[in-house]
């Protein structure tokens, strides 16, 4: 999954929190302190020598009704709608969305029109317009792009050559091509049971490896063909002194190198999102595979 430049943004601000906020330790009670609910809880009466206590017992009814519907609730699987709802809410400190993260293994396959919600949530979300906003203030500070001149007018400039940017690699690497080779445009996490090494080498692989619709996996037409269209339409509104090859080239290379850091960020955010934020994944996974990546 290509993201946008605003991934630079997000480390930042995940590094920065990270320094800010240490473990939250548990009270302990102070020694010899009874504990509250033993203290309260009244005192059990033996029973008379001779009689035995009494437990109710649960009728044949209540037993062959309820093993049917715990079997009921554990085999039931998730429809592409519900995970893709999940995915909806799935932010990094509350702010930086991740809707193209899921850790549900082997779910269904989104059809087009979902491929379309994912990708346009994305592109409407806040924290895009401002993602780009950030990134042109920090070309403008370096002066990238000369042609573009300073002020106001570069400042817009800038700020709309960093949105078409965000909003080209969105539209072709995660619906367009996804729809066109049936290849499913988000991230699927490996999470816990694989070693620190392995799940760097997923986020890696991930980037140039698609997941197929019908299941398996594939070269990530996607990725790679969708870098390569936004950086081709690129040349249409960056300076004229720039364009080219050269331009075409490079903008494809900083969008599959960005979508290789954001894939990293998508593996372990939730671990350190847990760690630190004591929060839990709302997703629900099934069928986990043991040891998804080869040593």
């Amino acid at each position: 999954m290509i993201l946008p430049t605003r991934i630079a943004v997000t480390i930042l601000i995940v590094i920065s929190a990270l320094a800010a906020v240490g473990q939250q330790q548990p009270a302990v009670p102070p020694s010899g302190t009874p504990n509250q609910s033993q203290s309260q809880s009244p005192q059990t009466q033996p029973p008379p020598q001779g009689q035995q206590p009494q437990t109710q017992q649960p009728s044949q009814g209540q037993q062959s009704q309820a093993q049917p519907q715990s079997k009921t609730n554990q085999e039931q699987p998730l429809s592409a709608e519900d995970v893709l709802r999940q995915e909806e809410k799935q932010r990094a400190l509350g702010i930086v969305p991740l809707f193209g993260m899921t850790s549900v293994h082997n779910p269904p396959p989104l059809s087009t029109s979902q491929k379309f919600r994912l990708m346009a949530r994305t592109l409407i979300d806040p924290f895009t317009f401002v993602a780009a906003g950030i990134q042109a203030g920090l070309g403008q500070a370096q002066d990238s792009f000369p042609a573009y001149g300073q002020g106001g007018t570069g400042f817009a400039k800038r700020y709309g050559a960093a949105f078409a940017d965000s909003a080209d690699s969105n539209f072709f690497s995660n619906f367009v091509y996804p729809s066109i080779f049936k290849q499913d445009p988000r991230y699927f996490r490996i999470g816990e049971g694989n070693t620190i090494k392995q799940r760097i080498w997923w986020g890696i692989r991930s980037e140039f490896v698609a997941r197929k619709d019908s299941g398996g996996y594939t070269v990530h037409y996607s990725n790679i063909l969708g870098a390569i269209t936004a950086g081709t339409i690129s040349n249409a509104y960056y300076p004229q002194a720039d364009r080219g090859v050269g331009l075409t080239a490079s903008r494809a290379a900083i969008a599959l190198g960005w979508g290789t850091l954001g894939d990293e960020l998508l593996e372990f955010w939730p671990d350190v999102d847990k760690k630190f934020f004591h929060r839990h994944s709302s997703q629900v996974s099934s069928n986990p595979p043991a040891n998804t990546v080869s040593q």
